[in-house]
């Protein structure tokens, strides 16, 4: 009896012990402790991951909206573009428009060169011709960017109806005389901007 008591005895023993290194097996792990620790915490962890990801968006949104113009600017900075003379187009609607393509480049951020300037990198080349129905008169044109060896590298074409500014102008070399300083100006300032998307894509 006492034999068997002393087993049962050893055998709970045993089993106590066996019980309580499984329990430290399981409580000893850290997978446990953080748990409880971070479940304490939890408003904290949550706040953190909630806000983690918002400044990681907006630290890659704003580089993504900074480095666009960086590398533009980087670009239309060593830019010196060099404007050949206007085909086409009467010396009085000539005139604006250039004023306003040299303007609309120093805005840029874009030099231009002499026209016997050898450092120049682009060459813009426009060809203008104006339609006329009527009372109405459009200007049509087109621009050619050449590298200084004569290669065409880009073109940019459009057309741009102008307010007549005298509507007794008829066709051919008088029509434009119907064409306002204004729309030569608008002309011009969307050739520059569109010189400089081409310049900042084929940048990129």
């Amino acid at each position: 009896m006492r034999r068997s008591h002393v087993t049962t005895v050893s055998l709970l023993v045993a089993l106590a012990l066996g019980a309580c290194t499984n329990a430290k097996d399981v409580l000893e792990p850290s997978a446990i402790t953080p748990p409880a620790a971070s479940a304490t915490p939890a408003p904290a962890t949550q706040g953190s991951v909630g806000t983690v990801p918002a400044p990681a968006t907006t630290t890659a949104g704003a580089p993504a909206a900074a480095t666009a113009p960086a590398p533009t600017a980087a670009v239309l900075a060593k830019t010196r573009l060099q404007i050949a003379p206007i085909v086409g187009a009467s010396v009085e609607a000539a005139t604006p428009l250039t004023a306003e393509l040299q303007a609309r480049a120093k805005q840029r951020g874009i030099t231009l060169a002499g026209s016997q300037d050898q450092t120049a990198t682009h060459v813009l080349k426009g060809y203008f011709s104006t339609m006329s129905e009527g009372k109405d008169t459009t200007v049509i044109y087109v621009w050619d960017v050449y590298d200084p060896s004569g290669n065409r590298l880009h073109r940019i074409n459009g057309q741009m109806k102008a307010p007549s500014v005298n509507s007794g102008a008829g066709a051919g070399a008088d029509s434009w005389k119907a064409v306002a300083p204004a729309t030569m100006q608008a002309i011009a300032d969307q050739t520059i901007d569109q010189f400089a998307a081409f310049l900042g894509g084929s940048a990129g």
